[in-house]
């Protein structure tokens, strides 16, 4: 973060100082949350959860090193005392960000946003100093955090965004407002907490609405309820997809023998091909959209060419491909899913099994629970194990209770013999199967909803130590 004094932090989020000898201290260091993470001259936030009160780590942290806490009430150490603690936090991020003035490119969409976060930054960050955010930390705690890593050298701040409901992103935009917003797609992501993926198009789009008139809408022309967008917003309209009428477009888009997407990028500046590190076909939309926004800040065809031909997965547990000593392929896509990342991670390991098959191997697809889908649970998990089985994935293996079940028995109904899926109680099972079954030349696809846990079969997989799931 950039320095500030402690008086003028106070002043920022309207507290009071509490048991602060000398207030024109500086914040020196990062602000945090995790009493972990405080380094000398860091700002600890204390906030109040469900099992750990941040208030009762504050004499550690000042010990450790922390210059005060952020705080809701008195904790004996130097302190900013507010009504608020999340308000606070909102506000001296958005003032650290108007202070620097650096290019702020926000996204949102129902899947893929956090793959297509890093694929931006790892572009800008060739032409200029960029933060973006880390992991999925996309919602009112963790993006002004982020935004308060930016410092003096920053030159874009990429940030996530999440909503679960309306209102979200609009409350988002505000601590702080983009000059470039791009928008995925819409789709069935949290569809159960909406109501419908025209509620859902409504919350997305907040981001467009928040875009000053100077700036940039970036939006996908492939989703019918994306560029419908364009009316929402004053800014200047950039559209990215495969259409012909997209600004930024992929064209002559193929699968390397490993599953790899190539295509030849075509943007208003030039063309040039790319051949990504990445697997499956869906990271062609997103490497789409952060030529996109790479196009609008500067960078030339083939500079975004190169940066993403060799950019990778910075984000754990999504795709990443592993390959064991025994030649058996561990595909870890375990920290999320929605209808479309399962469709999208089904098709990505269909693609690499053609090379698998020719080594004699099979492809396994272990799913599990994709999380509220309210009334199209049923539907959603009945199709996504029938696609499985069209796409000739040797075996499913549905794991977890009664979307689990729906998994397997659609599977089972789209197959013809009854041995294209099987059910199993919980990931140690999971697992116990797979050690018994996998041969060289295997690959197999681990993928649910983050509540599932199913992280850890790829982990036991890879690591080989029996009892492993049940000891996590």
């Amino acid at each position: 973060m950039i320095a500030l004094s402690l008086a003028e932090i106070a002043s920022v989020v309207g507290g009071q100082t509490y048991d602060i000898p000398d207030p024109s201290v500086q914040i020196t260091g990062p602000v945090v949350r995790d009493s972990r993470e405080v380094e000398p001259g860091s700002l600890f936030v204390a906030f109040v959860g469900e099992r750990v009160d941040g208030h009762d780590f504050a004499a550690q942290v000042v010990e450790e090193g922390a210059a005060a806490v952020l705080a809701s009430r008195p904790v004996g150490v130097p302190a900013i005392i507010v009504d608020d603690v999340q308000a606070a936090l909102g506000a001296l991020a958005r003032h650290v960000v108007e202070r620097l003035g650096t290019t702020l490119v926000a996204l949102t969409g129902s899947a893929g946003k956090t793959s297509t976060k890093d694929l931006i930054a790892q572009v800008l960050r060739r032409k200029a100093p960029t933060v973006f955010t880390p992991g999925s930390l996309n919602n009112e705690i963790g993006l002004p955090l982020t935004a308060l890593s930016a410092t003096e050298e920053t030159k874009f701040l990429v940030l996530e965004m999440g909503a679960r409901g309306i209102g979200h992103i609009r409350y988002l935009a505000d601590l702080t407002p983009p000059k470039i917003g791009l928008v995925l797609n819409v789709g069935t992501a949290h569809i159960g907490e909406f109501g419908g993926r025209e509620q859902i198009a409504q919350a997305k789009g907040e981001l467009v609405e928040a875009l000053p008139e100077g700036g940039a809408a970036i939006l996908n022309a492939d989703d019918p309820l994306v560029r419908a967008m364009a009316s929402r917003t004053k800014a200047r309209v950039i559209l990215f997809g495969e259409s012909g009428e997209a600004d930024v477009r992929a064209e002559n888009v193929r699968l390397t023998e490993s599953g790899q997407p190539a295509f030849r990028l075509h943007t208003p500046s030039g063309a040039s091909d790319v051949t990504m590190r990445l697997y499956g076909e869906h990271h062609v939309s997103n490497a789409l959209a952060a030529a996109a926004v790479a196009h609008e800040l500067g960078m030339s065809a083939d500079e975004i060419a190169v940066a993403l031909s060799e950019a990778g997965s910075l984000s754990r547990w999504r795709m990443e491909v592993t390959e064991r000593p025994d030649g058996v392929t561990v595909v870890n896509d375990a920290y999320n899913a929605n209808p479309e990342s399962m469709r999208a991670a089904l098709r990505a390991l269909a693609a690499m099994g053609g090379a698998s098959r020719a080594r004699g191997g099979r492809t396994w697809a272990v799913l599990g629970k994709m999380a509220e889908l309210g009334d199209e649970a049923l539907a959603e998990h009945d199709a996504v194990g029938r696609l499985a089985v069209r796409l000739n994935v040797s075996k499913l293996v549905a794991v977890g209770g009664r979307e689990a079940s729906w998994l397997q028995l659609g599977a089972y109904n789209e197959g013809s013999w009854g041995e294209e899926s099987v059910h199993v109680s919980d990931a140690q099972a999971a697992v116990d199967l797979l050690r018994n079954e996998l041969r060289p030349g295997d690959v197999v696809l681990v993928k649910a909803s983050r509540s599932v846990g199913l992280e850890w079969v790829a982990q036991a997989l890879l690591e080989g130590a029996e009892g492993e799931v049940a000891a996590r």
